[in-house]
């Protein structure tokens, strides 16, 4: 007799045998105690999770002799006949290779014929969304209305395939994923009735690997007891399907986690030379990032030896959570990537300098956000200081100016949008002279009552104004406006203050009173040069002459 793999040797002969699918293999037992089998089901779920498993013992156990509380006996001629493959009542299809209608037509004129030795003929369509629209068509009629001697189990990995008239003619039935504690406990079975030495950690390992997947853990068992040892262990298995040690993988998540490029591609390189697979080395990455974040989420985890929690505490204590669940997303991004991509390898390494690098462009963007921040600081903190001054001088200054200048008459000044009109309005109290509101009266040419104006700020404690104004010149540029020329330029911080609203009335107002009419002003300056040497000096002497420290920010 040949070799018979491990998942067809050890197929379930029974319900009761079955592993994860209590739920369906219940129901499908009450309905043979009750006699109550429909006359079309759909098994539906992923790879390796006991379809077709489920849908041979259904055929058995309604065609058996002596059944059981809903079980076959897998000892009469029907069960035996059935076992062995030599029962024609009960017929297996591949929907894969047989999609055609030819194929359907034939099944639509047997079922006309009566069973050779069974009570039913039963048809097993496996994979059957592979059928075309044609076949599914042929099977329409049949399916809804077939003779009571036929029973049809269709098995499909992808039910949102099939048509919806196919889905409203059958029972479904959805297999789940199998837990690795039932995979487990498979295992341990088959190991037994195989004479098979295999560790606690192996069969975790395999139930991980198998991906609730039956089938896929018995194959992997089997792949692991070719090289003539019955003998299973963690390494055994890791080396045998590309997985690489966990040491690899602590030493490129810590690498990761600090930033450090050199060690991460260090780590890449020995992984590789030693032949493993990328995309399994990937796999085993995203899953130690997530027990990373487990564990300092919850402070436990299984599966690991206490040398191994010790790293990962380690680790969990040189991060956030929300950089672990960042790494996360961008390796599972990167793995996205690795499917389409024909340089796996280059994508991978790239990946994890991106990761690396993260922290850099992030000091960047952080530096960038300060130096911003700092830069709006010093102005605010410059125009706060400048106002204190004038608000010192102000207060400081006399209303006298009369006393300060004798050539000009003291006038007070009444603007109106169209005229202005002088008044001299002078108040005596205890001997003292005073004027209300003290203007001077200036040359009708723009360039010679310019920097009388300019100058008058100074006196009146807009130090702000005249600082930013001083040597401008003054053209007029029509009837209607005057242009302020700014042969040195005009900072950032000096457009900002003369181009306040308070400050522009301010400065037009004594413009229009100079010219005897409404004026507006336009200030003329593209370049920032720094503050002449000049101009600081006599800033400076400013400051020395009111007695107030002052400090000029270039």
């Amino acid at each position: 007799m040949g070799y018979t793999a491990l998942y067809r040797k050890f197929r379930p002969l029974c319900f009761s045998e079955m592993v994860g699918q209590e739920h369906i293999t219940r129901t499908l037992k009450n309905q043979i105690i009750a006699n109550r089998v429909g006359h079309a089901y759909l098994f539906n779920g992923g790879r390796g999770t006991g379809k077709t498993s489920a849908a041979k013992i259904l055929a058995r156990a309604i065609n058996c002799l002596n059944p059981k509380d809903g079980e076959p006996c897998n000892e009469c001629e029907i069960c035996r006949g059935a076992i062995s493959g030599s029962l024609t009542d009960i017929v297996e299809m591949d929907a894969a290779s047989n999609n055609s209608v030819e194929d359907i037509r034939s099944i639509r004129e047997e079922v006309n014929f009566l069973p050779t030795k069974a009570k039913f003929r039963v048809y097993i369509i496996d994979e059957v969304h592979m059928l075309s629209t044609g076949a599914f068509n042929a099977l329409l009629k049949t399916l809804e209305e077939p003779p009571e001697h036929v029973k049809f189990i269709l098995a499909t990995t992808e039910p949102q395939k099939l048509p919806a008239t196919i889905l409203s003619r059958c029972q479904r039935f959805d297999f789940k994923r199998i837990s690795n504690e039932d995979i487990i406990k498979r295992l341990k079975i088959v190991c037994e009735e195989s004479n098979i030495e295999i560790t606690a950690g192996a069969m975790q390992i395999i139930a991980v690997l198998s991906e609730g997947a039956m089938r896929d853990a018995l194959s992997i068992l089997e792949r692991c007891i070719q090289d003539g040892e019955n003998k299973i262990d963690e390494d055994k298995i890791k080396d045998l399907v590309g997985i690489p040690k966990i040491t690899y993988i602590h030493h490129l998540t810590e690498a990761i986690i600090q930033y450090d490029v050199e060690k991460a591609l260090k780590s890449i390189d020995e992984v590789l030379n030693e032949g493993k697979d990328i995309v399994n080395f990937l796999w085993e990455l995203i899953k130690y990032v997530k027990d990373v974040l487990v564990f300092q989420t919850a402070g436990k985890l299984d599966l690991y030896s206490p040398e191994e929690l010790e790293k990962i505490q380690e680790l969990s204590q040189k991060v956030s959570k929300e950089k672990l669940i960042s790494i996360i997303y961008e390796l599972s991004e990167l793995e996205n990537n690795l499917k389409w991509s024909t340089q796996k390898v280059i994508m991978f390494q790239a990946g994890i300098i991106k990761l690396c690098c993260q922290r850099q462009e992030n000091t960047k963007v952080e530096k960038q956000f300060i130096s911003t921040n700092d830069t709006v600081g010093e102005n605010k903190n410059l125009e706060e200081r400048v106002q204190k001054i004038e608000q010192y001088l102000k207060s400081m200054k006399t209303t006298n100016i009369s006393s300060q200048d004798n050539s000009l008459p003291n006038t007070a000044v009444r603007v109106t949008a169209t005229s202005v009109s002088p008044t001299n309005q002078v108040n005596t109290s205890n001997h003292n002279t005073k004027v209300s509101t003290a203007t001077k009266k200036f040359s009708n040419k723009v360039e010679e009552y310019w920097p009388q104006i300019v100058n008058q700020l100074k006196q009146s404690g807009k130090i702000v104004l005249y600082t930013n104004l001083m040597h401008t010149h003054a053209v007029e540029l029509n009837d209607m406006t005057v242009g302020i020329q700014f042969p040195n330029g005009l900072t950032s911080f000096g457009k900002t203050v003369l181009e306040k609203q308070e400050n522009m009335r301010e400065i037009s107002n004594l413009v229009s009173m100079a010219c005897g009419k409404e004026m507006h002003i336009k200030y003329m300056a593209d370049t920032q040069p720094k503050i002449p040497k000049t101009q600081e000096e006599d800033i400076q002497n400013l400051a020395k002459e009111s007695g107030i420290p002052f400090q000029v920010i270039d």
